[in-house]
């Protein structure tokens, strides 16, 4: 059926479920890998801010010693600096992974559109059908693994650690606290690889949805092909502008030109010719309405005419405005401005000419 959403999603129906912010994604990748990058840092962490409460709290006699506010403040400073230089490394890491999880799960935008309010969202509906649906027997199903997975981690990581911990009162506190904090960064570190693990998984089935509910169906796609070639009517009345555009700057050049070889009545082509700039050039051209107009401007600004069919004709044909003429015409259009050159020297160059050189027009 043509209502059926069998279609691939395109690339502006992509686009615009991202400005909407309906992305398939899971918030589980970014925290099991904050998660593995924290158990990482986390040793450096403690050992930094170790290190600066030692230092802080050698620094207690002299305040017990000499009690001034000043003193006191100064160390309360020193303090929540070395706190702060001490979690920034883990905080930098956590933000980093953060983002870049994002990033790899179809970039980082805001979706604006959420902010609108929409009293659509305040129907219960769509949130008791959810509540029975598909995505709500995966996220219970989903619940259940990460629980029992989790706990599997949790034994086989504490296994070993308890009996250690049961003799406890035998063992240096030195030792006690490195067993310890071995055995849980090494449960942090089991737990975020399995949660990796099951995150990928959510991912995969979460994409996999979004990209259903985004499907087409056939008169839709079409649709959205119509629409990003634009509307006929709508190209058409450009086309229409930029022409009449490009017809009034061919217009304004008229009256710069040398000559304009006519036909004498179908075609006009204006020839201006630059001797620094190369070969002569077309700066105007047209048949019809518009070579009427060419013709009228240049007898209003004394342009010479030139009637020669052929080589009006041939001009028209084989030459763009703007560009030098090819080099076939160079012979008979220099003949032409040398004629205009010796009409200009007997002050008689303005008004229709035939052209001389030309058989067919002195016929």
């Amino acid at each position: 059926m043509s209502g059926e959403k069998t279609e691939q999603p395109t690339p502006q129906k992509l686009k615009k479920a991202k400005r909407e912010g309906q992305i398939g994604r899971t918030q589980d990748i970014g925290a099991w890998f904050g998660m593995l990058a924290a158990s990482i840092m986390l040793p450096r962490t403690l050992e930094s801010a170790i290190k600066h409460a030692q230092e802080l709290l050698s620094q207690v006699p002299q305040v017990i010693e000499r009690p001034e506010p000043a003193l006191a403040l100064r160390m309360l400073k020193e303090a929540g600096f070395g706190i702060a230089w001490s979690v920034l490394p883990l905080s930098m890491t956590l933000m980093f992974v953060g983002i870049a999880a994002a990033g790899a799960q179809g970039g980082i935008r805001v979706a604006t559109k959420l902010f609108i309010p929409k009293f659509s969202r305040l129907n219960p509906l769509p949130g008791i059908k959810k509540m029975f649906g598909p995505q709500s027997l995966w996220e219970g199903i989903k619940a259940l693994v990460k629980t029992s997975v989790l706990a599997a981690v949790l034994y086989s990581t504490t296994k070993d650690t308890i009996p250690i911990l049961m003799t406890a009162g035998q063992l240096p506190l030195g030792t006690l606290l490195a067993v310890v904090k071995d055995a849980t960064i090494g449960l942090i570190r089991a737990a975020s690889a399995a949660g990796i693990v099951m995150a990928a998984a959510d991912y995969f089935v979460v994409r996999r949805r979004t990209n259903k509910q985004l499907r087409m169906t056939k008169e839709e796609v079409k649709q959205e092909h119509k629409n990003s070639d634009g509307d006929p009517l709508i190209k058409a009345q450009i086309r229409a502008r930029q022409m009449a555009m490009a017809r009034n700057r061919q217009m304004a050049d008229v009256p710069t030109a040398d000559v304009v070889m006519v036909n004498p009545t179908h075609v006009a082509v204006a020839l201006r010719y630059e001797p620094t700039k190369g070969a002569p050039r077309v700066v105007a051209k047209g048949q019809g309405p518009l070579a009427t107009k060419i013709r009228e401007i240049a007898t209003e600004h004394r342009v010479p005419l030139v009637q020669d069919v052929p080589l009006a004709r041939a001009l028209h044909a084989g030459c763009e405005v703007g560009a030098e003429i090819p080099a076939d015409f160079y012979g008979a259009v220099a003949k032409v401005l040398a004629f205009v050159m010796s009409l200009k020297a007997r002050g008689s160059a303005a008004g229709l000419h035939r052209n001389p050189n030309s058989a067919s027009t002195a016929a």
